[in-house]
């Protein structure tokens, strides 16, 4: 559909323009500064009259309008030698016209009034339905949508009250949504009135600077429309989303809390349909239908930012309207993202559009692969500098020296590792290799899973006393014991960075606030005195850490008698530390002060802040810096917690079933019996042995970001004794399986097989 409407010239605007040409001329040689021409008297009340149009709106009688009024700020100066006061005394001017005349002119826009309800709305729907008679329909869709005046007239609660608040915007949702509804069973000229009305509204308004309320809720009506899923309105689309990204920002605020007030199903629509706006500019399936890029750049700048409101919207509801993963746009895995990284890097949040810009909208598959990148050019780097200082020192080259190498004994794991990257600690940003003693195996990627994995065992354990792990939530939280050396802390942060540098998954269990700590900053300050990891955490922090402490805050927060006496609790708190009862102050003299209904609410922000942060601030410091020793990159600001959690421990959810599917085949096609058999078998796997037999296939019991696809799981065939147990390479992430028999053999033999996958060998 192809639109091509003019701006029509019987507008009260072209009408208020054409009477000022008809204004008596101003004398600019007036021998006194108050002889202006022919002076005008204040017309008379009942001369500024409201005349109803043919289409029920109002308008007001331009012959009464005083000269001047509207369009007197596009004049020269009147007699610039008079004096100032001269010209307060004498000079005509709105301010001094009384209020009642004042609200009548031309300047103050008057709204129509409308009183056409939802009921007598769907019933006129139901009449042209029947009668096929859709004029009177025809004629509401094409004033509603004429002018951002109509539009509140129409659409607004109330046509006296303001609205202008955030909580409220004043409009009527269930009629908006009606007359949206509707949209579809109408005839295509009712269709094309409303594009047509939008057209002229945008026109309108495009030059103007200031902006209302009402012209906040035009807008805000305008967007949700249902048509702005055809191509052939993108044009239009794309004009409104551009005054919409183009508000200031005090405006978008608004706009922001009144979105987060519409249903899941209205703002997940909005959401799809900038997605869909987006894709579509990005690779359009009829070139033909759009604009060249060339001409029309901003669109997709305008759209993002316009969807970024949609997602600030989303962060400040008190619950989440859709899912953060609802955001991300998969079209975007296949552009060119590492330009747009790059060109971010160098430019930052500068006048130029990027995707990294707006994070929120790039999926964790195209983060991983950034981070990938980046690591890859920094382990690069690193080795081409080791190379470069062996030759200018005429020293023997040696490969080795291009990675990190770890060489660590089974039994003294925990310590070897230690030494060995307290050793190397200038080669952390090499590729990883590692080799056990007295084990044949060579590392192409298995050997480095098994030591991960071993090594967080063994740390996580609390036997070692490290962490405490809470039985209700879960998860391992930092033990609060003081001591002088936290150095195992910094091994545990550099374990978690080498399994992001080196694109490994760990069976790591943190709560959720703990990547909230590592981002807080994302990227480690210049100034090593200035705290880290010091986030701002809450009781619903809390809650995923210690759950029934949280509930008991919680009730003490809704306690409706008198907590002073009833609790008998001060600003004091205490805890056991290596079996020592401990007691902290958490504000000077707290054990001095109760806690009362005034101030119990400052006493759970104080109690969160010292249990999830001051309490451990020495461990979790030297967790960051050993984490951010190996990630410091700028890749990191594009992440949210909950993606830096995905990306170092994968997804635990298994889907076998994808599994399945993704699966290839080597000596065996997905018809043979054997392979039918192990299917069956895997899929009736309790869970427990599902994550063994993906450990022993793979070296790690976890899904990686592109979930089970991203495996490129191998089951080969090889020709030996069915009495041979399967065989597995978890560099290649490749099961061996004989020609077992039958279902039973097969099973028996797998399971013995996952059940003792430790260690390696070479055949």
């Amino acid at each position: 559909m192809l639109l091509n409407i003019t701006r029509e010239n019987h507008t009260p605007l072209h009408q208020a323009e054409r009477e000022r040409d008809r204004l008596p001329p101003i004398s600019s040689h007036s021998s006194s500064g108050l002889d202006r021409g022919p002076k005008l008297p204040y017309p008379s009340l009942n001369f500024i009259s409201n005349h109803r149009k043919e289409d029920g709106s109002h308008s007001i009688s331009s012959q009464f309008i005083l000269p001047g009024i509207r369009h007197g700020r596009e004049l020269p100066p009147i007699c610039p030698n008079v004096r100032l006061k001269h010209q307060h005394q004498h000079r005509i001017t709105v301010d001094n016209l009384p209020p009642d005349v004042r609200a009548r002119f031309a300047t103050d826009k008057v709204m129509p009034l409308r009183t056409k309800t939802v009921k007598e709305f769907q019933e006129d729907i139901e009449r042209a339905t029947v009668s096929g008679d859709w004029k009177h329909v025809h004629d509401f869709y094409l004033t509603t949508f004429g002018s951002f005046l109509e539009l509140n007239a129409a659409f607004k609660k109330d046509a006296s009250p303001l609205f202008n608040t955030i909580e409220d915007s004043g409009i009527n949702t269930k009629f908006i949504n009606a007359v949206y509804d509707a949209l579809s069973l109408t005839p295509p000229d009712a269709q094309r009135a409303v594009l047509k009305g939008i057209i002229n509204s945008l026109l309108r308004e495009w030059k103007g600077s200031r902006r209302t309320k009402d012209d906040l809720r035009a807008y805000f009506i305008l967007v949700q429309n249902p048509q702005c899923t055809s191509p052939a309105t993108y044009v239009i689309y794309a004009h409104l989303l551009r005054q919409i990204a183009a508000l200031a920002e005090a405006d978008h605020y608004f706009l922001m809390h009144w979105f987060k007030k519409l249903s899941q199903k209205r703002f997940k629509q909005l959401v799809e349909r900038l997605h869909l706006f987006i894709s579509t500019r990005l690779f359009p399936v009829k070139p033909e239908e759009l604009p060249p890029m060339a001409k029309c750049s901003w669109w997709i700048p305008s759209a993002t930012k316009v969807l970024s409101l949609l997602n600030a919207a989303n962060i400040i509801s008190s619950t989440p309207i859709l899912p953060f993963v609802d955001f991300y746009n998969p079209t975007l895995d296949h552009t060119d993202f590492m330009e747009d990284y790059r060109i971010w890097q160098t430019q930052g949040n500068s006048t130029r559009f990027t995707f990294c810009q707006f994070a929120f909208i790039l999926s964790t598959v195209v983060k991983k692969a950034v981070i990938q990148k980046d690591s890859e050019q920094q382990m690069i780097s690193m080795a081409r500098q080791s190379l470069v200082d062996k030759v200018s020192r005429r020293q023997r080259v040696d490969m080795s020296l291009l990675f990190l190498n770890i060489k660590v004994r089974r039994l003294q794991l925990v310590s070897d590792s230690m030494d060995e990257l307290t050793r190397n600690r200038a080669d952390l940003k090499k590729k990883l290799k590692v080799s056990f003693v007295g084990e044949a195996g060579l590392d192409m990627g298995g050997l480095t899973k098994e030591w991960f994995l071993l090594l967080i065992r063994q740390i996580f354990h609390t036997d070692y006393g490290m962490f405490t792990f809470f039985n209700d939530s879960h998860c391992h939280w930092f033990s609060s014991w003081k001591c002088d050396n936290f150095s195992e802390f910094r091994l545990v942060g550099v374990l978690m960075g080498l399994a992001v540098y080196n694109s490994i998954t760990l069976d790591i269990s943190f709560p959720p606030c703990v990547y909230k700590k590592l981002l807080t900053p994302p990227v480690v300050p210049c100034d090593l005195d200035l705290p880290v990891g010091m986030a701002t955490l809450t009781l619903d922090d809390l809650q995923q850490v210690m759950p029934d402490l949280s509930h008991g805050l919680a009730e003490l927060l809704s306690y409706e008698g008198n907590v002073e006496e009833d609790f008998c609790t001060t600003f004091q708190v205490s805890q056991e530390e290596l079996g020592v009862i401990k007691s902290y102050n958490l504000k000077p003299g707290g054990d001095k002060i109760p806690v009362t209904n005034q101030n119990r609410k400052e006493y759970v922000q104080l109690y969160v802040d010292f249990l999830l942060n001051k309490s451990i601030y020495r461990q979790f410091t030297t967790f960051y810096y050993g984490f951010h020793s190996v990630c410091a990159s700028d890749a990191l600001m594009l992440l949210r917690p909950e993606e830096v959690e995905i990306l170092v421990c994968g997804s635990p959810n298994l889907d076998m079933s994808s599994l399945q599917k993704a699966a290839q085949y080597e000596g065996y096609s997905k018809t043979d019996p054997t392979i039918r058999a192990f299917w069956d078998v895997v899929l009736g796997f309790p869970l427990k042995f599902q994550k063994r037999l993906l450990h022993f296939s793979t070296g790690s019991d976890r899904v990686p970001v592109g979930g089970m696809a991203d495996l490129n799981f191998k089951i080969s065939k090889i020709d030996a004794s069915t009495e041979w147990l399967p065989i597995s390479h978890t560099c290649f992430n490749q099961i061996c399986l004989p020609p077992y028999k039958n279902k039973k053999e097969l099973k028996q033999k797998l399971t013995i097989a996952i059940s003792n996958a430790e260690g390696f060998g070479l055949e």
